[in-house]
């Protein structure tokens, strides 16, 4: 199975918070993990912020940053695209989505139509954008059937 983690999930791999054991639980189960390039500036950016408000320690947030840049090649990285990007503004309008959470929803199903649905599961912590995943992938899978 392919795992799709979005930056909420993918950040939980390197910082200590709520949910971490779920997102490992479903590593354990992945055979590739695979995000957009978008997660990278997303991922650094909240290490960032935990560095500023005195959540990480200064080697703490150097072993993360460390973790991240070493298990980066690793990952599945969907590259932001023009026709990414466009696609992800049309499922931003129909649900209702942030920026970035359209592309990685665009990245989702750019992963699912390449692995099939079925071998791709989607990972976030923001239930706005699962709800969207679902149903997209619901979508997704009408569509190949006809």
């Amino acid at each position: 199975m392919t795992l799709y983690l979005d930056a909420s999930s993918l950040v939980k791999l390197y910082i200590e918070e709520s949910g971490n054991e779920r997102v490992w639980e479903q590593m354990e189960l992945a055979t590739s993990v695979a995000t957009s390039a978008v997660a990278y500036p997303e991922i650094r950016a909240a290490l960032a912020r935990r560095r500023r408000e005195h959540i990480l320690s200064a080697a703490s947030f150097a072993a993360a940053k460390r973790a991240l840049d070493v298990e980066w090649a690793r990952y599945v990285v969907v590259e932001v695209t023009d026709t990414l990007c466009k696609d992800a503004g049309e499922l931003a309008e129909r649900y209702a989505l942030r920026g970035y959470d359209s592309v990685h929803l665009a990245s989702f199903l750019e992963v699912a139509r390449q692995t099939g649905v079925a071998d791709t599961e989607f990972s976030s912590f923001d239930d706005r954008l699962n709800v969207a995943a679902r149903r997209a992938a619901r979508a997704l899978t009408r569509s190949a059937r006809h």
